[in-house]
């Protein structure tokens, strides 16, 4: 699954690096960070032409996702991001809890995941009203008592930056596939 990503600010990495000592306990702690805006499916990036059989390549995936990006994306601007504070989802969606994150500010951001959203769909439970603009620092296991609450109480000031391109992640290569600018 394909997903359009905010690059974070530098300052992001840093407060994930000063927090990382009050992380021990968790099963996975995130040496990698993203700020998804939005999931895409294997039927986001599929020519309804293509062969039943055919097997389409990395790049022709990329193509047809940039594509059909075009329209939804065309009049979004540059928008603010913040990073404001650390909180947890005792109860995740999906996956391993707790999951230990970066609270993220942004009406810009969340108008731009209800646009993708109405062009492609939701991901039940996790995008549509569901949509949490996060960053994760850890999740699972069993973290040493207080362990949660003492990275949820860490001060610091907001982290404020400017949104002036997206990135499309691709999962299977666990890097930026492409670049699309505002």
């Amino acid at each position: 699954m394909f997903s359009l990503n905010v690059p974070l600010s530098p300052g992001v990495d840093r407060l994930a690096t000063d927090l990382h000592p009050k992380l021990k306990g968790f099963d996975t702690v995130r040496e990698r960070r993203t700020l998804v805006c939005k999931r895409f499916g294997v039927d986001d990036v599929r020519d309804p032409d293509d062969d039943a059989g055919a097997t389409p390549t990395k790049d022709d995936v990329l193509d047809r996702l940039r594509g059909r990006l075009g329209r939804p994306l065309a009049e979004i601007d540059p928008f603010e991001v913040a990073v404001t504070g650390v909180d947890v989802f005792d109860v995740p969606a999906s996956g391993s809890r707790p999951v230990v994150y970066l609270t993220v500010e942004s009406e810009g951001l969340v108008r731009l995941h209800r646009r993708l959203c109405a062009a492609f769909g939701a991901v039940e439970g996790i995008e549509g009203d569901d949509y949490v603009p996060h960053v994760t620092l850890a999740r699972g296991g069993n973290p040493e008592p207080g362990a949660v609450a003492g990275v949820v109480d860490a001060a610091f000031e907001p982290i404020r930056w400017r949104v002036h391109a997206l990135d499309v992640w691709d999962p299977e290569f666990r890097e930026v596939a492409a670049t699309i600018e505002l």
